[in-house]
């Protein structure tokens, strides 16, 4: 998703329910609002893609998928983000209906306006939950996965994955989100997704 920002300072319980009065879905970053616009199709696409997995893979497991329109909170006083997917499984999100404090899992889809931000402030944030466990971010314009986990260490790691890397038996690697237990072909993440050296037709046809 793409920020725009508005001028103008709100505290954090004027932001929530201001927000819920908006036609359109609003960050929240040191006391500022900032409107969401639309993503590509590709972007929603892999976020669909990967909720899609991770919803068959959880069920039953005490665990909540969400996709954008679900904001998590670094805390009560914010900021407040909306990721492309978060895996919540902890108890004290079970009941929420309108922030997840509590994610083990979340990840961003990077688009070339976004991608410094979530690879930095955003980041550094998401870093202050305590029961965050993994960050993914997901390319949309090649096959290019970097999952970062939390190590023995409680020091954070990054593991890459691309369609170029093969196991020694020439299989597609799996990308594993260690946070949640699930594994998966790189390439279904990318399922029906087309990349811009493929887009040959931008315009529909008359």
């Amino acid at each position: 998703m793409i920020a725009q920002r508005q001028h103008q300072l709100m505290a954090p319980q004027e932001y929530l329910e201001w927000e819920e009065q908006q036609l359109v879905k609003y960050e929240y970053i040191n006391g500022e609002v900032f409107a969401m616009t639309g993503g590509t199709i590709p972007h929603n696409d892999i976020a669909l893609n990967l909720a899609s997995a991770l919803k068959n893979h959880l069920r039953g497991k005490g665990c909540k998928v969400q996709m954008a329109d679900a904001k998590v909170g670094i805390s009560p006083q914010g900021p407040f983000y909306y990721p492309d997917v978060m895996v919540s499984c902890d108890p004290r999100d079970q009941r929420m209906r309108k922030v997840i404090y509590h994610p083990c899992l979340i990840v961003e889809v990077l688009s070339p306006s976004t991608e410094a931000f979530d690879r930095g402030q955003k980041f550094r944030h998401y870093r202050r939950i305590d029961t965050l466990k993994e960050y993914i971010l997901i390319d949309a314009d090649k096959m290019n996965v970097e999952c970062y986990g939390l190590n023995e260490n409680v020091k954070w790691e990054l593991t890459s994955y691309s369609l170029e890397e093969t196991t020694e038996d020439k299989i597609e690697i799996e990308v594993h989100l260690t946070s949640v237990d699930f594994r998966c072909p790189i390439s279904l993440l990318y399922e029906d997704v087309v990349f811009p050296e493929d887009n040959l037709e931008e315009t529909p046809n008359d």
